[in-house]
Order: C-alpha cells, then structure tokens, then sequence
C-alpha cells in the first residue's frame, strides 16, 4: 500500500501542466528532447563589474527554475552544456572556481532534485575533475538512476568531435568491421547512445554557432538563438522557446508536397 501511494505521489509530481489544463494556450507540439548551450555567464558579471565566478554562480542558480519549467511543460529529456573540452584552457582561477562550484551544487540540489524524479546523467569524461567531484557526480547518478520524470544530462568537460573520436576507437576495440559501420551502430558507441537526439537546441547570449556541442545528434535539430544571457534566460523565455518550436515544420530531409 505505502509502495502505490509512492508511485501515485511521483506520477502527480510528473504530470505536465498540458494534461493538467486542457484549456491552456501553450502549444501542442511539445520537444520530447530540449538541450541549452548555457552562454554569457560571463558577460552578465561583467557587466555589474563582478568577477567572472560570480556569474557562473548567478548561471548555476539558474539551472533549478529551468528544469521546473522543463517537468512542468512535459519535457522528457534536458541537456546542458556545462563545461567543454576546450574551456580548460580558460584562466586556472576560473577553471577551479567551476569544478568547486559544480561539486557544491551537485551536493546541494541533489535530495531536491531526487525527491522531483529526476535523473541525472552524465556525458563527458569524468577523468580529470578531481576525485572529490568525480566522486559526487558519480553518486548523484547512482541515487537517481531510478526516476523518470526529467532525464537531466550535464555534459561536463564534454565536446562533440572528442565523442565521435572516442566512439570510433571502441569499435575499432570490438573488432568492428567497417560495412558493418552504419548510423545506428554509431549512436550505440556515443556517450548519449540511451538518450534520443535532441528536437530542440536553445543557445543563450547572441552567439550563433554549435560550439561542439552534439555535433552528430543535433543534425535535425531545430535551433532557437536568444540574446539573452543565461543567468538572465526564465522560465517564461523557456516557454516562448517552445511555441517558436511548434510553429516550426520539421522535414528531415523530405520535402513537403502540400502546396
């Protein structure tokens, strides 16, 4: 009786404000997938003369009130773009003040996030981080492993042609041989090969390029560009994201025929 109850308590918390409200004006068409390159941390501390840390601290507060929004509007999976394989070459100061950041948000958000059904995952290498943060990381996806409301990937020390490399020396590991080699053996070999490709890519701060980010799953994906910077991106602008999305009419290469 107590395990129903559990399992009636996690379905109601799961449940998106569209099965909810029938009578809502947001959009129908729903991106099952939604991925943030999460830019202009930065930029935001400059300008209110603050140091850089402080903006990926602002940027890290904003993390929670999106993934709110994510569950609320029916979203299934969310990935963010974190930290890349290129950003170690940033200041020392910087790089440090993000992996501590990272550990103590983890360590913080974790029972909350868990109590919401979320489960975390990670994409990236871990080697590296430190063992401390290694070690968080590693247990956030054990305790969460089970829920399903939100699939939350953070791609963490993350870069798009290092998972496609990575991807290709395993199978040269199995002893693949190259006509067996198609598309759908390739995504079995990347990091996200649980996840399905994101529908929608949303990139904060202006900027207009991929960065490195999902460069084979996002082939298809549709892209919505904001200036604005993310500590600054709401849930409000989330949803907008959304509805620019339902309007748009994804072909995957085919060719409308309806004149």
């Amino acid at each position: 009786m107590r395990l129903e109850k559990e399992k009636k308590k996690k379905f109601w918390k799961c449940r998106s404000i569209f099965s909810m409200n029938p009578e809502t004006d947001l959009p129908n068409q729903i991106p099952n997938h939604i991925a943030i390159i999460m830019d202009g941390n930065g930029r935001w501390a400059a300008k209110r003369s603050l140091p850089r840390l402080a903006g990926h601290r602002a940027g890290t507060e904003n993390i929670r009130p999106i993934i709110r929004a994510s569950i609320d509007q029916g979203i299934k999976y969310l990935t963010l773009y974190a930290f890349s394989t290129e950003n170690w070459s940033r200041p020392r100061e910087e790089v440090d003040g993000l992996m501590n950041l990272m550990g103590n948000v983890i360590e913080r958000e974790l029972n909350a996030l868990h109590a919401e059904g979320v489960q975390l995952r990670h994409i990236g290498h871990l080697e590296g981080l430190g063992d401390d943060l290694h070690q968080k990381v590693k247990n956030a996806i054990d305790t969460t492993r089970n829920n399903n409301c939100l699939i939350l990937t953070l791609a963490f020390n993350y870069g798009g042609r290092d998972e496609i490399i990575c991807a290709f020396k395993r199978m040269i590991q199995d002893h693949i041989k190259p006509e067996d080699i198609d598309e759908e053996l390739v995504g079995k070999y990347l990091f996200t090969a649980n996840t399905p490709d994101p529908d929608l890519v949303i990139r904060t701060s202006g900027e207009m390029r991929t960065s490195n980010f999902l460069i084979w799953q996002t082939t298809y994906a549709e892209w919505y560009f904001t200036p604005t910077l993310w500590p600054d991106f709401s849930q409000t602008e989330l949803i907008e994201a959304i509805k620019v999305y339902s309007h748009r009419e994804r072909r995957f290469g085919r060719v409308n025929l309806v004149l």
